[in-house]
């Protein structure tokens, strides 16, 4: 019997398959490394990155033969090839641990919210106040300048400004969306000094039925399985916080 083969769905994978490479290590991937996950020699795979090329779903840079995703290939992945992963009880759990002190704040439980984020994370945590106010929290700023894609000055001196021009992060934050998370990917964000960072915006409600949104900013090389429902759920547990302030 002649073993027929799905060209599509292989490429999907393969796609898939360097994009959590490219997340996990920084580092460009190369079809030998790809080539062990499918049982595919070397060759076929770099057929198959040659397609991706073309399709402007990957890259690679000057200095390397291995690929690297472009922003539509982080956009294809995020919308048609992300398996989310459940956060582990572990988690869930701390999460809920770091609320059980009594709150009477707005402002403090945005305060810690924000701490929350980016211990979970690993990337900044951004919340903002409800009915858009003007004012926001954020935490973990230095996660971010510390991840390779930032090594240079000039795009440390982009990112610190932006977040310090307040109205900038949140003219985006504020963004009227209908899904329960919203994914804002390099370019999408249309904010200079952002093009390589990706931006997760979730909503959470107050006891008024007011709502003010909680983001996490990273790299476009972000972990987007464990992040959309780890902000996901933290906003669940805000909302539930909310309710008794």
């Amino acid at each position: 019997m002649v073993k027929t083969v799905d060209y599509e769905s292989r490429r999907r994978a393969v796609l898939s398959a360097t994009i959590n490479r490219y997340i996990k290590n920084a580092q460009p991937v190369a079809s030998e490394d790809i080539a062990a996950e499918f049982d595919l020699s070397p060759a076929t795979i770099r057929n198959i990155f040659a397609e991706l090329e073309e399709a402007n779903y990957l890259t690679h840079p000057y200095t390397s033969g291995g690929r690297i995703p472009t922003k539509k290939g982080y956009r294809y992945y995020v919308d048609f090839l992300l398996s989310q992963v459940e956060l582990i009880d572990e988690e869930k759990e701390q999460i809920t641990k770091e609320y059980k002190r009594k709150m009477s704040r707005v402002e403090e439980a945005l305060d810690k919210t924000t701490e929350i984020i980016s211990a979970i994370t690993h990337y900044a945590g951004i919340s903002s106040f409800p009915e858009s106010q003007e004012r926001f929290f954020y935490r973990g700023i230095s996660l971010v300048l510390n991840q390779p894609e930032f090594q240079d000055s000039q795009k440390i001196r982009l990112l610190i400004k932006v977040i310090e021009d307040k109205q900038y992060l949140l003219n985006i934050i504020n963004r009227d969306f209908s899904d329960k998370v919203k994914v804002y990917i390099g370019e999408e964000l249309d904010c200079p000094g952002m093009e390589g960072c990706s931006l997760v915006v979730s909503t959470y409600r107050t006891k008024g039925k007011s709502s003010g949104r909680l983001a996490v900013l990273g790299p476009m090389r972000m972990e987007y399985k464990h992040t959309i429902p780890a902000l996901e759920y933290i906003s669940g547990v805000l909302t539930e916080v909310m309710s008794g302030i």
